[in-house]
């Protein structure tokens, strides 16, 4: 037994221990602190499994936006926990669910043992084809340029994620901004980090956009810890949200799919093909994108976080 091979066994057992606990927690904020670790664990998971691109994406938002989002939504719904603890569902209904995820899990392990030897894989293809991308990381190349629709549409789901979380807020606070207005507190510990971490937060954020043409990195990554710093200085009430109704702040937030968008429709003229670039330009078309894209994931992850309107518009 190596050492490599028993770190890899120690590692999975916590995983799934960790995934246990996070279902079978009695308090919501005790599965929370469980699903936020079960987040890191598994972009440890993806280190060893040599895929870092998606490693820093499970752990910013696995790990890091969603455990907040859920932070959040555990203390609203403190004052209901007695309710929800009387609408239990029964033991019966608790069998049939734990007999239907014992299936489900059985035929996706199935369904990944059955495989054939070697396993279907396009692999080889995209590689022969990065080249014409300009980009060396084949990450970026596939998700830009041979599944850029998927890649377009997570950026369209995102910002109706948004407007679902805004379509939340009462009425009467609709042109607010998210999130109640928190005041700075000179000698709080939260000022101290808020002041002296986005500085460095923002060049990294910038680095993994930049490097991620050729190296692990890329908008996403790059555009969550943005919204990290964001969110860092909002909660040390050292920056206020912008009012959702800002003109400015709603078009950052589409222009990310927008470039994306018209970019894929020029290929029609200058590739003969939807979302598809001239192979002089790629890189520099797939870079515009990128950039583009990461102020629009790094606005919209923070106002998701934030949540909708609670105040009036300030005059």
């Amino acid at each position: 037994m190596t050492l490599a091979w028993a770190f890899d066994a120690i590692l999975a057992a916590t995983v799934l221990a960790v995934a246990a606990w996070t279902i079978v927690a009695r308090e919501t904020f005790a599965a929370v602190v469980g699903f936020v670790a079960y987040g890191l664990l598994l972009a440890l998971v993806w280190v060893r499994l040599a895929a870092p691109d998606v490693a820093l994406t499970e752990a910013a938002i696995g790990g890091g936006v969603t455990g907040v989002l859920l932070l959040g939504a555990a203390a609203r719904l403190r004052g209901t926990a007695g309710v929800l603890v009387d609408e239990r569902p029964g033991a019966a209904m608790r069998l049939v669910v734990g007999v239907l995820c014992g299936i489900v899990t059985a035929a996706l392990a199935a369904t990944v043992l059955l495989l054939p030897d070697p396993a279907p894989t396009l692999a080889p293809e995209a590689a022969a084809n990065l080249t014409t991308t300009g980009v060396g990381n084949p990450i970026t190349g596939v998700l830009m340029a041979f599944r850029a629709l998927d890649t377009l549409l997570e950026k369209v789901v995102l910002v109706l994620a948004l407007i679902g979380v805004w379509s939340l807020a009462p009425d009467r606070f609709w042109g607010g901004a998210p999130g109640p207005e928190r005041r700075a507190q000179p000698d709080d510990a939260l000022v101290f980090l808020a002041r002296l971490l986005p500085p460095v937060g923002i060049v990294i954020g910038v680095y993994l956009l930049w490097v991620g043409a050729d190296e692990p990195g890329g908008a996403f990554q790059g555009g969550a810890l943005l919204a990290a710093m964001w969110l860092l200085a909002m909660m040390a009430g050292l920056a206020t949200a912008p009012a959702v109704s800002e003109r400015r702040l709603r078009l950052v937030l589409v222009a990310g799919p927008a470039v994306f968008l018209a970019i894929g429709l020029a290929g029609f003229a200058l590739a003969d093909a939807f979302l598809a670039y001239p192979e002089a330009y790629a890189k520099p078309l797939i870079i515009i994108i990128e950039v583009v894209k990461m102020l629009a994931v790094a606005a919209t992850l923070g106002l998701l976080v934030m949540g909708p309107p609670e105040r009036p518009p300030q005059r």
